[in-house]
């Protein structure tokens, strides 16, 4: 298959045509740009000039993007004035820098995780003028929450193309938004006629010294969710029905007015989620265990109408205080009848949000022998199995929501 992608020529001012095969593309090279842009800060060469061509070039690989209505309403601002650069620092400063250059000082030499954050976004704020090139992105159109296409759909993906564009060709950029909140000064400063919305501002020049790499983030199978909200699948197989093996499994998050240490006091208590779930009754540390951390071995009691009482020995294979707290039913991971974990994200403001999983299996559990006895109705038996976990997992945290933010 070929394509056709237009590209800035500075000899016409005019975009040509550029026509590559598919099967030419280097798949490591894209995945590379893909997973290794972000925002680059304390790294920004403020000393090398940017070409026009350069920035032009990048706007063009952006237009490319797919936009609702198939609309060509994007348009861009680029700042080299170094007056105008200054007053955009300025307001910059205003809305931003100066809480931000207070939290680098108050986190300075500590090992909270935001403390090389502020470090590098207090450094982009002192020196915002100094950086080659600004670049606005705006979109005709003002936002009135009627949900029509054509708007912020159209444009965000075109600013992201343009980083990835700039990447690409040895360019870092910053996405910054705080500056918006002075609209009225950022129109008048800059001539922006009503009707147009600008929507980041993104600071561009090259980078020096290091390399640039990827970040850990959550896996794709742990945050995507297969037909409706909250399923998850380990090895999903979409040419056959749905089977256990297959690792099915729930997630439920909830955002908490509460700071993590709080929250966090509530769901290391391994009987909380009794005072909430109708299934899960309560729990006692083993023999010999008598508080959480890894390895440390528990007895569960659960309740259903179907099936009875019955009782489960699980083992802590995660413990990281104010993060993190996994478990295994059973002995291991590797053998368990259903892996569990409560995790906490810091949010500004001092606040979290919770999040809750469950993943059934690898080994085997009580779904077995209903599984073995009607082989047919597996893929029922899963979803039930689901609907289940995912209802009790609803109450439980908005119980430990409700408590974090009352107690």
């Amino acid at each position: 298959m070929r394509l056709t992608v237009f590209m800035h020529s500075p000899k016409s001012n005019e975009p040509v045509p550029v026509r590559y095969d598919v099967e030419d593309v280097d798949l490591a090279s894209v995945d590379g740009v893909l997973s290794t842009t972000r925002s680059v800060r304390l790294r920004l060469d403020l000393e090398r000039p940017v070409s026009n061509d350069l920035l032009l070039d990048c706007i063009d690989i952006a237009e490319q993007g797919p936009g609702g209505g198939n609309q060509s309403s994007r348009r861009w601002l680029i700042i080299r004035d170094r007056d105008q650069k200054q007053a955009l620092s300025e307001l910059y400063w205003e809305g931003a820098g100066k809480w931000m250059a207070s939290a680098r000082d108050k986190l300075a030499d500590t090992d909270h995780r935001n403390a090389n954050v502020m470090r590098s976004a207090a450094h982009l704020a002192e020196h915002l003028a100094d950086v080659p090139a600004l670049v606005i992105p705006c979109i005709w159109g003002v936002h009135d929450d009627s949900k029509k296409p054509g708007l912020f759909d159209s444009v965000v993906q075109s600013a992201w193309s343009f980083c990835l564009a700039a990447r690409a060709r040895g360019l870092a950029t910053a996405w910054t938004t705080a500056i918006l909140n002075h609209d009225t000064e950022i129109r008048d400063l800059l001539e922006i006629p009503a009707g147009i919305t600008p929507v980041a501002l993104l600071p561009v020049a090259y980078s020096k010294g290091g390399d640039f790499a990827s970040v850990p983030r959550r896996s794709a199978k742990e945050i995507s969710y297969f037909d409706r909200w909250g399923r998850t699948w380990e090895n999903r197989d979409d040419q056959a029905a749905r089977r256990i093996t297959e690792g099915p499994g729930v997630t439920v998050e909830i955002d908490v007015d509460a700071p993590p240490t709080k929250v966090w006091s509530l769901i290391c208590d391994i009987s909380l989620s009794a005072q909430f779930s109708e299934e899960f009754q309560g729990a006692e540390w083993a023999e010999g265990h008598s508080g959480p951390a890894v390895g440390a071995r528990f007895v569960g009691t659960n309740r259903h109408p179907a099936i009875g009482e019955w009782q489960t020995t699980s083992t802590i294979t995660e413990f990281a205080e104010n993060q993190r707290f996994g478990w295994a039913v059973g002995d291991d991971e590797e053998t368990a009848a259903a892996r569990w974990r409560w995790e906490i994200d810091e949010l500004h403001g001092h606040r979290c949000r919770l999040r809750h999983t469950v993943r059934l299996g690898p080994g085997p559990s009580g779904l077995t022998p209903a599984i073995e006895a009607m082989p047919d109705k597996e893929a029922l038996i899963v979803d039930r199995r689901q609907q289940e976990h995912l209802a009790n997992m609803v109450r439980c945290v908005e119980g430990v929501k409700a408590l974090a933010e009352t107690s």
